[in-house]
């Protein structure tokens, strides 16, 4: 029965377009080993189902009458694949968030287990004509979660996705290709080499079966899967009209984490970005960030903070002593003392308090900045 079911779903890889949600509620009522028999029953046998036209279910009887899913699992295996569908140890269990439209099931290239790897995972999609400082953020982003044992999950697209792809591969890490086609099939052509990788170091899914060609809405709903397969989003460089903010909305309503890495405010294509960080969307700048929002308790991004100068450290008097003090010519104690707004005793210590530590230095009964600290720009406390 297993195996039957199996098939069954197999087949209906060929049957169902990917989030098809009237073909997905039919499947969770009848279970897909009777939905191939109805579709595959001679006509007039079967009815189509409440909610289905009949146009739409003579299109599936079509499809149906159509698949062999016994050549689909043996032109996977001939590329070192195979099928998983729900019930599977394999199967991610947080596809299931999907409800109806969850894949019916997925093809699969590559030796580690999709389950595992997806426990931990974060997505990074973006532009596919992304500029130079949006390939460089996504490749920097892929090797920091490389290196701290996260999977990078992205579509393998022209841009952005292949950046932080080449970005886990160069850091030896492990990263998960979605496509909108079979996974036999190297699209876009030109990352076939890259594509194959993946399948190499990582691995490459999809719900179409083998041989399948890939289409503009296949795209759109392959992003759904990329959002709920992860624990959140990151969009690097995007436009209002964009994909990747397509997979940013359906990790929102997953209830997933979505993060924007932010771009000069005059870019087209960081728009997007900054539209969905004006609304739900978390600003990260790097791993440690994406980490600190989507990891467990305790992965902190470090504190950022300018660089700490000697003169912070002073007590809040003989700062402003030292504030007091003009660049270019020696001045009294009394003079100093007015400028510091304290008494002269008092300006007499911190005097020579600022003198121990080498930022003044004494003429006679005069007081002058030491050379370079009179050369150094005036940085107040607290930071530039």
């Amino acid at each position: 029965m297993a195996e039957a079911e199996r098939l069954a779903r197999a087949a209906l890889t060929r049957v169902l377009e990917p989030g098809d949600e009237h073909g997905g509620r039919w499947l969770r009522k009848i279970g897909p080993v009777e939905l191939m028999r109805r579709l595959t029953s001679p006509d007039g046998e079967s009815e189509a189902p409440a909610g289905v036209g009949e146009r739409r279910f003579g299109g599936y009887r079509i499809r149906a009458a159509a698949a062999v899913p016994e050549r689909d699992l043996d032109a996977v295996e001939a590329v070192g694949g195979r099928f998983i569908c729900p019930g599977d140890l394999e199967w991610p269990g947080q596809l299931d968030d999907l409800g109806d439209a969850r894949p019916v099931g997925l093809w699969l290239r590559g030796r580690p287990s999709l389950r595992t790897w997806a426990l931990r995972s974060v997505a990074v999609v973006g532009a596919r004509a992304c500029t130079p400082y949006g390939a460089h953020m996504a490749a920097a982003l892929g090797t920091g979660l490389a290196e701290r044992g996260w999977v990078v999950v992205s579509g393998a697209a022209f841009g952005v996705d292949g950046a932080a792809h080449r970005g886990v591969l160069a850091a030896d890490g492990a990263t998960v290709a979605v496509l909108a086609c079979g996974v036999d099939v190297g699209y876009p052509r030109g990352h076939a080499e890259l594509i194959g990788r993946i399948a190499e170091q990582g691995l490459v899914i999809g719900e179409l079966p083998p041989g399948a060609h890939p289409t503009p809405s296949r795209f759109i709903l392959r992003n759904r899967v990329i959002a709920a397969l992860t624990r959140g989003t990151v969009v690097v460089e995007a436009e209002y009209r964009s994909g990747s903010l397509v997979t940013a909305r359906s990790a929102q309503k997953l209830g997933r984490f979505t993060m924007g890495v932010p771009g000069p405010a005059t870019s087209g294509l960081s728009a997007g970005v900054h539209e969905l960080l004006r609304g739900e969307g978390v600003l990260v700048t790097d791993a440690a960030e994406v980490i600190e929002l989507v990891g467990d308790m305790g992965e902190l991004a470090p504190a950022r903070r300018g660089p700490v100068l000697a003169r912070d450290l002073l007590d809040p008097v003989a700062a402003r002593v030292l504030e007091a003090m003009p660049c270019r010519r020696p001045v009294g104690v009394r003079e100093a003392a007015l400028g510091a707004g304290t008494t002269t005793d008092e300006t007499i210590g911190r005097l020579y308090e600022l003198h121990s530590l080498g930022f003044v230095e004494r003429h006679g009964d005069s007081w002058q900045l030491t050379a370079p600290a009179a050369q150094a720009p005036i940085v107040w406390r607290g930071g530039p």
